[in-house]
């Protein structure tokens, strides 16, 4: 005998598949008919928009005034090489958003990719040719790497650079590709049921996985506007079939799950005040707060295993991510 439906079901399985370093395939079931569509569509769009790479916007060479200029021992045309720089996919070591990087070739050589990395980037695309120089050619070049989403046009740079630089058209998305498939799938009786299978492939400088992540983050932040006239933040969310996980839970005050006072002290001084941000740590990430000693630790870990969070474990990412948006009013 059938059920009358009270709310859409909910999916419950997600698969990951590595294809390679820079190739993920990722599926999630099972979708009442249509449902898989609705969440894949705009997910397909934020990865291709709203995914952080990196990218040179202007450089500046020794001898060279403008992107028509030439270079005496160089190969190529100032304009080509900035085709070249632009083609070559950096990513920078840290938390900066910008860098400027330096370098100085003496010829006779080939330039690549390769031999731009240093202390302050990495090369994705090593390979990739900048120039080819001869021996009365000394290249000395700086470039601006700079973190972003999207393209900026190098008409709108101009003005934010140095007039000694030549701004470049700043090609930021890290993702390659991203194509969905929705397959019909059998769950119970019902063949009407789907999935989403998305394969994503990236240019190397961040994950497809990563980027994943962050597309389903941006999603539910713009949809947080929602918050400033239906509380949301209270939803519950289930994972896999068991009970829903109440934020509510995990937004106890620290100074309430009676700790001894070195370890809360510990705690107060990091700026802590709230269970959840506790459990969204990762177990480094425990270790290292500040003047936190073993037995500390200890006492800490044992509290969130007691409390089902402990501290090996990390939460569902849907979880997670409305656990931080509430988190973010609550300090606010």
């Amino acid at each position: 005998m059938k059920k009358f439906a009270e709310t859409p079901f909910l999916p419950t399985e997600v698969e990951i598949e590595a294809i390679s370093d820079n190739e993920a395939k990722i599926s999630a079931y099972p979708f009442e008919d249509g449902f898989a569509i609705t969440l894949a569509h705009p997910l397909r769009r934020l990865l291709l928009s709203s995914s952080v790479g990196y990218a040179p916007i202007a450089v500046k060479i020794e001898g060279a005034s403008h992107e028509f200029d030439s270079l005496r021992g160089m190969l190529e045309d100032i304009a080509i090489f900035v085709i070249n720089l632009k083609n070559i996919k950096f990513k920078i070591n840290g938390d900066k958003e910008q860098v400027v990087v330096e370098y100085s070739f003496n010829g006779p050589r080939e330039i690549k990719g390769e031999d731009l990395v240093n202390s302050d980037v990495e090369i994705v695309s090593k390979d990739v040719h900048l120039a080819t120089i001869n021996s009365d050619c000394n290249l000395t070049f700086s470039v601006i790497i700079q973190k972003g989403i999207g393209y900026m046009p190098s008409e709108d740079i101009r003005d934010i650079v140095g007039p000694d630089y030549i701004p470049i058209d700043a090609f930021f998305t890290p993702v390659k590709k991203v194509v969905y498939d929705i397959e019909k799938m059998l769950v119970e009786d019902n063949p009407n049921f789907e999935k989403a299978v998305f394969t994503i492939q990236t240019n190397g400088q961040i994950s497809p996985i990563t980027a994943f992540k962050e597309a389903v983050s941006v999603m539910y932040a713009q949809m947080s506007v929602f918050n400033k006239v239906f509380d949301l933040s209270e939803v519950t969310v289930s994972e896999s079939g068991e009970e829903p996980v109440e934020l509510k839970e995990l937004v106890i005050k620290i100074d309430d799950l009676n700790l001894s006072a070195r370890s809360f002290n510990s705690l107060d001084r990091a700026g802590l005040k709230f269970l959840g941000e506790l459990v969204l740590m990762s177990e480094v990430e425990v270790k290292n707060i500040k003047n936190l000693g073993k037995k500390s630790y200890d006492e800490i870990a044992e509290k969130l295993e007691s409390l089902g969070y402990p501290v090996e474990n990390t939460l569902p990412e849907n979880v997670a991510s409305a656990l931080r948006r509430k988190l973010e009013q609550l300090k606010a």
